[in-house]
Parts: structure tokens; C-alpha cells; sequence
């Protein structure tokens, strides 16, 4: 799949499902025989229901996600920056992202690898 504007509402709706809160919604939007590897130097993550299971365990942690600018378009590969916002050890934290999606030709989601490490993650001083 090479549609920049059907890449580009995949992330949108990726976006969106985190905002609800929505792990099923994710889900589908993945082959069935996807990979997640999330960070992207670690073990794949492979097939829609372990997929399901992990963004249902990432959801517990009350995530949120802000795009960082437009999506990256090529071929049939769709980049996006991207902050995260979340409790980490109870503290607010941040860590900012880049994921990239590879897709099928039926639009599906074949692959998804995420790029954040420890030099990414930020603890946010609340206010006394």
C-alpha cells in the first residue's frame, strides 16, 4: 500500500484509539500476521491477538499521544514523531517517539517498529 492518505488515517485512527482508550480498535488495523516491536531493538511481538494484548497492557498505563508534525511518507512505509504522555513509577513522564508502520497492499499493517530509549524519557517537575 503506497496511499499517502490512507497511511496517513491509519496514524490518525492509531492516534485516535489511544485516545479512547480503544486497544481493539488498534488491533485491526494490523495483519494478522504482524509484527510489533516496541522498542524496535526488541523481541517482535507477532500477531493481531499478542498485539491486542499488548496495546491493552499499554493502555492500563493511561497513555496519551500528540503527533510531533506530518507523517512521513514513503513507499509503502509511513514515519511519524510523536510525543508521549504518561505515569511512569507514578511520576509524569514524556518520552518522545518516532514509530514507522509498513503496510501491505490491502492497507494493513505488516510491521511496526517504535525508536525512543532511556535518553527519551523526561520526568516532569509538578508544580508545588
Amino acid at each position: 500500500m503506497s496511499d499517502p492518505v490512507h497511511m496517513t488515517s491509519v496514524v490518525q485512527a492509531y492516534i485516535d484509539g489511544f485516545a479512547r482508550a480503544d486497544a481493539a480498535s488498534i488491533a485491526v488495523l494490523y495483519a494478522d500476521d504482524a509484527t510489533v516491536r516496541d522498542p524496535a531493538n526488541s523481541p517482535p511481538i507477532t500477531g493481531r491477538e499478542a498485539i491486542h494484548a499488548f496495546y491493552a497492557r499499554a493502555m492500563d498505563k493511561d497513555i496519551r499521544l500528540t503527533l510531533n508534525g506530518p507523517v512521513r511518507i514513503a513507499g509503502n512505509v509511513a514515519a511519524f514523531a510523536f510525543r508521549i504522555d504518561m505515569k511512569r513509577d507514578g511520576k509524569p513522564a514524556t518520552i518522545d517517539a518516532i514509530d514507522t508502520f509498513e503496510f501491505a497492499p490491502d492497507g494493513l499493517i505488516t510491521a511496526m517498529h517504535a525508536y525512543w530509549g532511556p535518553t527519551n524519557l523526561q520526568f516532569i517537575q509538578e508544580p508545588k
